[in-house]
């Protein structure tokens, strides 16, 4: 019984894959297809469109974050851990859903023209507002500068969290939480010698998951 969404499943996965590499303009049904080993016409089957194909990758990819930010913040109410807890749960979400991280950052302009994208944008826009009230929040609670504009700090470090998948590849001497936390110290604390300590230093030609 569970064949059919494990073979659904295995769709999603290759056409993620292709519509990360390739874009979605230039990725055909028929490419896909053969990809997974069966004729165009069978993919129908399973799915009514390549359009329902991209909405349910992306879709899943933002279900998923938005219930871990909704986690987080619930969880948190001090500035710094609060931060903490989203860097972290984006870490996990991207490692989750590689491809569905960069089809969302590279083809956002292309998203918005699907069917049914209007949920796209208010994803996207609460996504982007959980992180504003949790910079707004703590430069009003003195836990932030106010000098740096908050919408320009959340895209220096959004950009930095999604571009992650393009290089990170998590093991076991170096794991998404030990990324979040040096994304937090880095960004939080700086990386100039006088700022809080990164814990354990080692070179970065060390670090089999950064090459």
């Amino acid at each position: 019984m569970s064949e059919p969404r494990d073979r659904r499943q295995y769709i999603l996965d290759v056409a993620a894959e292709l519509f990360a590499a390739r874009g979605i303009a230039a990725t055909t049904v028929r490419e896909i297809a053969e990809h997974v080993g069966m004729l165009s016409g069978s993919l129908y089957h399973h799915f009514a469109s390549k359009d329902a194909i991209v909405d349910e990758i992306v879709s899943s990819y933002l279900t998923d974050l938005q219930a871990g930010y909704r986690t987080a913040i619930t969880a948190n109410t001090e500035p710094r851990a609060r931060i903490s807890a989203l860097v972290q749960v984006s870490l996990e979400v991207a490692h989750r859903h590689p491809h569905a991280t960069e089809i969302y950052q590279n083809e956002f302009k292309n998203l918005r023209k699907l069917p049914g994208s209007d949920r796209f944008r208010v994803a996207a826009g609460e996504i982007q507002q959980t992180w504003l009230d949790t910079l707004d929040d703590g430069v009003r609670r003195g836990a932030l500068r106010p000098d740096i504009p908050t919408r320009v700090f959340y895209r220096m470090l959004r950009d930095s969290l999604w571009l992650s998948v393009r290089w990170f590849h998590a093991d076991t001497e170096y794991d998404t939480h030990r990324l979040a936390e040096h994304f937090v110290t880095v960004f939080l604390d700086g990386y100039a010698r006088g700022g809080a300590p990164l814990g354990d230093a080692r070179p970065l030609s060390d670090i089999a998951a950064i090459s």
